[in-house]
């Protein structure tokens, strides 16, 4: 039986009556943060071209995977530009249950006043593998700032990887990226984070003026297991505890049940330190109530760090799954 997706524009509430033009998902109380770190909202201001709000300034993406018999299916699929999806495949010989779907904006990077938010849905049992299109650009802003949400939903035995491409931002770009996900004890998340100094091929490097980030893990109850912030400005960036010197900064978080976290933690380890250099820099911690490890790494070449970072993904998948991790080759 295959799913059903839907896509449309609403303009009805949830009970029945006449909305507001596209319903609550176009209402700021939706696609604003909750809270927009200092740093970050001190560059709040109106803009001289389209406000925030306007159409092509929120993009909305919903999307929730069920498992059906014995195949994990997307059920639910609402979109709005420039947010959208590629159709999910199923391209893993040793996990035919498991659909990939990529992420896509149809526009070419984030920009002033821009509001972005994605909520993804994982149901009891389910597996899913999402990941981008392609790098995300943060571009160059002048007025207010960007703000993207992504929420993630994981529900008993789902199992989920979320390992979107890097992110660079742009010369004077101003951007909060927030990350939330609730964990049901029973789920597994695999998730990473990525973020370049900036446009490195042109010479540009910490040129923003700020890149604020938070990865949240919670249980459905409200419990946080861990928080995750990353405050990147443009004098900042040198300390060991940042960035170290260096010019990519890459996060794996890996929440699990499965097997104890020290496990998870020692297999990254031993992974690691065989292509750890003295450019490359990691560190692994274990999350508290043994719910799981963090990873984070520093380097300067692009290259070597994504190498890393999927030899340690790759590493957690066959770990956690007694299956090889597929060909993740984009190009």
């Amino acid at each position: 039986m295959s799913a059903v997706t839907v896509a449309v524009d609403e303009e009805m509430t949830d009970d029945g009556l006449a909305g507001p033009y596209g319903g609550y998902r176009l209402q700021p109380a939706h696609y604003e943060p909750a809270r927009v770190p200092p740093e970050v909202a001190r560059y709040s201001q109106a803009l001289d071209s389209l406000p925030v709000g306007s159409p092509g300034k929120v993009g909305v993406l919903q999307l929730a995977f069920a498992l059906c018999g014995d195949q994990t299916q997307l059920v639910h699929h609402y979109q709005k530009s420039p947010l959208q999806i590629m159709r999910p495949l199923y391209f893993d010989p040793l996990r035919p249950d498991m659909p990939l779907t990529s992420l896509m904006s149809t526009g070419g990077g984030v920009l002033q006043g821009d509001r972005l938010r994605t909520d993804l849905e994982f149901g009891p049992g389910s597996s899913a593998h999402v990941s981008t299109q392609t790098h995300a650009k943060y571009y160059r802003m002048e007025q207010d700032y960007a703000a993207v949400s992504v929420n993630l939903t994981l529900e008993a035995g789902a199992f989920v990887e979320y390992l979107p491409d890097p992110v660079i931002p742009f010369e004077d770009s101003r951007t909060y990226q927030h990350t939330r996900a609730w964990v049901d004890e029973g789920a597994t998340l695999i998730a990473s984070d990525t973020v370049y100094a900036g446009r490195l091929a042109h010479g540009e490097r910490h040129r923003y003026e700020i890149f604020a980030s938070d990865f949240e893990v919670r249980r459905p109850g409200g419990d946080l297991v861990a928080l995750d912030r990353v405050r990147l400005s443009r004098d900042g960036v040198s300390g060991l505890a940042v960035l170290a010197d260096r010019d990519v900064l890459a996060m794996l978080y890996v929440v699990t049940p499965l097997l104890p976290a020290q496990e998870v933690a020692d297999r990254l380890h031993e992974v690691l330190t065989v292509l750890a250099d003295d450019d490359l820099l990691f560190g692994v911690s274990v999350l508290p109530y043994d719910a799981g490890v963090s990873l984070r790494m520093v380097g300067n070449d692009t290259i070597a760090v994504a190498s890393a970072h999927a030899a340690a993904w790759a590493a957690v998948h066959e770990q956690l799954t007694g299956r090889a991790a597929p060909s993740m080759r984009k190009n």
